[in-house]
Formats: structure tokens, C-alpha cells, sequence
């Protein structure tokens, strides 16, 4: 994270507060205790990239100049925003995968107490965002901008969640293939972890998003990347430090680890798979996880992701791409933070 850490924390208890004081005034102390509960709960304890990355982007579209105590406040808002979107987004897929785990402690919805109430939490997640965004940027010329941004990019994660869920209830893993599993992150992930917090920044920056579409064509492919590297840890990482526990074998997710097997097994691999991916069962999962260790899909991850990363690097430096080198040092502080991550 960048030198920003004690600004960013300190940003977020004040708009904890103000979300805080806003409940206090029109309900009970009974909410307020919640909400504060429910925020430091799903906002708090994770890696917090997406936020601080709003940050770090725009100190490097400043080229170098110190921000000022107010820009500081306000791209700290809106890297927030994004922590709070991905929250919101984290409780229901929780709730749709039926997850144990989050961050290393029991999931929201699972605490004793909570259960479906996190439902309607989510959505109060989601609205504390508007909240924020008026509250902080109304009077901005971008604020309009800001508001089509995270409506747009929540539309597009929920398309991503859609397609992802649909897909797998299906239960056919004739229908998984690397388009379908290229199809589901871009929608579900890249776009809120990626481009959102660097168009946040451009924005508040002064930039049009319509000139920076081959940095966002740049920031989509590395964040299909990412969600790569999360179906392999989802399945390699250790839980202790992933902070988790694996689901997609359980939940038969699009995952990249079962496209690469299905490309590679014989029939009586494909066999395994067919009666035993997806069947939320220790005995199952353990023979899936075998699988793909005799197809030594550990190996073709690692050649994978140091393909993936000459890649991009090449894409960013390329003149033809035409991107500025602040755009440049952005989108390689990004590849930096990810590349060969272990949780």
C-alpha cells in the first residue's frame, strides 16, 4: 500500500461517523451499534487493495507532487467507496455460495444473530455509497460522472455474478471453457477491482474516461489475471493464509483450474470430474484436487502467469497503445501488487 495507510484508516472513521451520525438522528441506538458492527465487519481485515489503488493511481497521474490535505480526503472517499462496493458485493456472494470463511473469520451472515439480515445489509452497503458521493463531491463537475461510474461498473459485476451463477447451476461441465470462464471475471471482477479504481482517479483528476480506453482494455485483462490467480489459490493456497476456504470444486464453479482440465484430461480423468466436481463431499473435492495435480495444473499456472505478465508488460510500453507514462508507472504499480501474489 502506499505512504497513505494512516489517511486512508483515518477517512474511513470519518465516514463511518457521518453515516453513524446520519442514523442516529433518524433511528434508534439499536441501528447505529449495528451498522457500526456490520461495517468494521465487512470493510475491515481484508487486503485492501481496491481502495488504496484509487490512491495511488492519482498520486501517480500527479507525477510526483504532494497532494494536498483535501485531495487526500477525497480520493481516500472514493478508494473507500470501492472497499464499501466490494463489500456489499462480498456479503451476497457469501450468502449465494454458502461460505464459512471470509478474511479468516466467519462470514457476515453466519454470525449469530445476523443470518438474512445481511441481505438488507448489503444493500444499506450499497446505498452508503450514494451517501458518500453526495456528501463529499456533489459540488464537483465530475460528480455526475462519478455516480454513471460505480452504477455502471455495479451492473456489470452483477451481470458477471449472474452469468457465473446460472452457468453453474446447470451443473454441465460441457459448457465450461475458457471464453465462458473469460466472459464471467471480466464482468464479475475486473471491472470493480481494476478499471474503477483507476477511472475514480482520472476523474478526479480532470481526465475523460472516453481517451483512456486502451488503459482500461489494459486494466480488464489484468484482472481477468487476478481472478486466474484466485481459482488457483482457491484450490493451492494454503487456508491459513489465504484466509478462507476453497469452494469452487464444492460449489462447481467456471473456474480456470477445471477449463485447463477439461482441455487436457483423457476419459478416465473426464470421467472423475463428471462424478465428482461439484459435489459438496471431503472424499470428492480431495479426488478433483488430485486430478489436477497428476495433470500438474500447478505447472501450467506458473507458465501462465509468467506469459500473462510479459504480456501486459509489453501492452503498457508498446507505443502504439499511445498511454502516457504517468498511465505507464499506473498500470505497472497495479501489475506489481499482484504479480505472483499468495493470497
Amino acid at each position: 500500500m502506499s505512504d497513505f495507510r494512516a489517511e486512508f484508516m483515518e477517512v474511513y472513521e470519518k465516514l463511518k461517523a457521518e453515516i453513524l451520525k446520519d442514523l442516529d438522528i433518524n433511528l434508534t441506538n439499536g441501528a447505529c451499534d449495528w451498522v457500526a458492527k456490520m461495517l468494521d465487519h465487512n470493510l475491515l481485515g481484508g487486503k485492501l487493495t481496491r481502495g488504496p489503488s484509487a490512491i495511488d493511481s492519482y498520486s501517480l497521474l500527479k507525477e510526483g507532487k504532494q497532494l494536498t490535505s483535501e485531495e487526500i480526503i477525497l480520493i481516500s472517499s472514493l478508494g473507500w467507496c470501492i472497499e464499501w462496493l466490494q463489500g456489499y458485493f462480498l456479503v451476497h456472494d457469501d450468502i449465494m455460495d454458502g461460505s464459512s470463511k471470509r478474511r479468516g473469520r466467519p462470514c457476515w451472515f453466519r454470525l449469530d444473530k445476523v443470518g438474512m439480515i445481511a441481505v438488507n445489509d448489503g444493500v444499506l452497503l450499497r446505498n452508503h455509497i450514494a451517501v458518500i458521493l453526495k456528501q463529499h463531491f456533489r459540488g464537483k463537475p465530475y460528480y455526475v460522472d462519478l455516480l454513471e461510474l460505480f452504477n455502471e461498473v455495479e451492473y456489470q459485476t452483477a451481470c458477471g455474478q449472474m452469468i457465473d451463477l446460472i452457468t453453474t447451476q446447470e451443473k454441465d461441465l460441457s459448457k465450461y471453457s475458457l471464453s465462458i470462464h473469460g466472459r464471467i471475471v471480466q464482468y464479475k471482477t475486473a471491472y470493480y477491482s481494476f478499471y474503477l479504481p483507476v477511472a475514480c482517479a482520472l476523474l478526479m483528476a480532470g481526465e475523460n474516461l472516453d481517451n483512456h480506453a486502451n488503459a482500461k482494455d489494459i486494466l480488464i485483462k489484468m484482472g481477468i489475471y487476478f481472478q486466474v490467480q484466485d481459482d488457483y489459490l482457491d484450490c493451492f493456497a494454503d487456508p491459513q493464509v489465504l484466509g478462507k476456504n476453497g469452494t469452487d470444486i464444492k460449489d462447481f464453479k467456471c473456474s480456470w483450474l477445471v477449463v485447463q482440465a477439461l482441455e487436457r484430461c483423457n476419459e478416465e480423468q473426464k470421467k472423475i470430474l463428471d462424478e465428482n466436481y461439484g459435489i459438496d463431499d471431503k472424499a470428492c473435492v480431495a479426488k478433483i484436487e488430485a486430478l489436477y495435480k497428476d495433470l500438474k495444473l500447478e505447472d501450467v499456472y506458473r507458465e501462465y502467469e509468467e506469459n500473462t505478465y510479459e504480456e501486459l508488460i509489453n501492452s503498457i510500453e508498446d507505443e502504439e497503445t499511445k498511454l502516457s507514462k504517468p498511465m505507464q508507472a499506473v498500470l505497472k504499480s497495479f501489475l506489481e501488487k499482484i504479480y505472483k501474489r499468495q493470497k
